[in-house]
């Protein structure tokens, strides 16, 4: 495990001690799990967008407008 400090106004962390608590997690807790999907939800998108380069909308539509039961 890695420590590290983090400076914070005081309103954003009071917000996050009161969302833990009603998570019923600790303060700790809760900022792990905040920052684990912010970094996922950005892994996700460069992902997307990696796989989006060079894509062919046109075929795409084509492909699905081609599928039965797909309204079209």
């Amino acid at each position: 495990m890695a420590r590290i400090t983090v400076r914070l106004p005081q309103s954003l962390k009071t917000a996050a001690e009161d969302f833990a608590e009603k998570d019923g997690v600790s303060l700790n807790q809760f900022i792990a799990l905040a920052l684990a999907e912010k970094v996922g939800t950005m892994g996700a998108a460069d992902f997307f967008a990696k796989r989006a380069e060079g894509a062919d909308a046109e075929r795409a539509v084509r492909f699905l407008e081609a599928r039965p039961g797909v309204p079209g």
